[in-house]
């Protein structure tokens, strides 16, 4: 560009080189192109181009999850974990790497499911960031203590977690540690401490407006009621697990919710109220879509 103008000038001026004007004209053309090229492009410094996609598909494949979309939160998150991989961020990779390990699990592949959660504890201990270790150990336990063969007593996993929460800094984190608490206490058979466990994570997914998890703790607590015999106190968990599921419009939710109040109010005797409740979770089920969930939630209310 300032090559353009140069010439331009010198073409125009050619027959007057020697007057006046055009020394002082040539002065401040050449004072301007030194000016400019002495002043370097503004550095970016660092760049979070990569990184900021990854977080926001590490954020929306777990509200999928979240609301039971596990097949479409897989395939976010693989996606996560390529740019987490592109960004070469360790941090990144771990976080991804848990929440894939919790989708598989959730899908049923539990072996895949272990080996992300194991290749998430690798990458921490390599990048030397313990409480990211810690986090993992806790993913970990939780799938010892879900895993069908029962590998670990629910007494040790508990202990486990409760090892590892001392280095966990981070509030989701933190919460999430709390909840496998809970529901080791539900498996020893101790429901007012499990419940106590849960609460605690309910404390800070409320005051972090994680809203759906938030509605899941009230699913949690009221099946520890159930378990106690505590049915009103159960039922009323889920009304407040279904409020939280309509703020965020969780229709996956909404549907748990009314069918587990089926299961309740069946096991309290009601059953008008048990049918009503399984009809409108079948109602739920349909409209988004999952016939099959509808089918069997109805068949529900046709067992006595």
């Amino acid at each position: 560009m300032y090559e353009r103008i140069i010439n331009h000038g010198v073409s125009r001026s050619i027959k007057n080189l020697n007057s006046p004007c055009y020394s002082v004209v040539l002065f401040l053309i050449i004072l301007s192109i030194m000016s400019s090229c002495s002043t370097p492009p503004k550095n970016p410094g660092d760049i979070y181009d990569v990184r900021r996609q990854a977080e926001a598909q590490l954020e929306l494949g777990s509200r999928q999850a979240d609301r039971g979309s596990f097949e479409t939160a897989l395939v976010i998150l693989d996606e996560a974990l390529r740019l987490a991989i592109v960004a070469d961020d360790p941090g990144l990779r771990v976080r991804v790497g848990l929440s894939r390990g919790n989708v598989l699990f959730s899908l049923g592949r539990g072996g895949e499911a272990e080996k992300a959660w194991n290749d998430a504890l690798g990458e921490a201990e390599r990048a030397g960031n313990g409480e990211l270790a810690a986090v993992s150990r806790v993913y970990i336990a939780r799938g010892k203590l879900l895993s069908p063969t029962g590998a670990s007593s629910a007494q040790t996993i508990r202990d486990e977690v409760n090892r590892n929460l001392a280095q966990i800094k981070d509030r989701y984190y933190t919460a999430f540690a709390w909840t496998i608490i809970g529901f080791a206490e539900k498996e020893l058979g101790r429901y007012a401490p499990a419940e106590a466990a849960v609460r605690r994570a309910l404390e800070i997914h409320e005051k972090d407006r994680y809203f759906e998890l938030a509605a899941y703790d009230w699913f949690m607590i009221a099946s520890f009621r159930s378990l106690a015999g505590n049915y009103r106190g159960a039922l009323e968990a889920l009304e407040a697990a279904a409020a939280f599921d309509r703020r965020v419009e969780n229709s996956w939710g909404l549907a748990s919710d009314w069918r587990a109040m089926g299961d309740v109010h069946r096991k309290a005797g009601n059953a008008e109220a048990s049918r009503a409740a399984y009809v409108r979770a079948a109602e739920i089920f349909n409209a988004i879509g999952n016939s099959e969930a509808a089918a069997q939630t109805l068949s529900r209310a046709e067992t006595p």
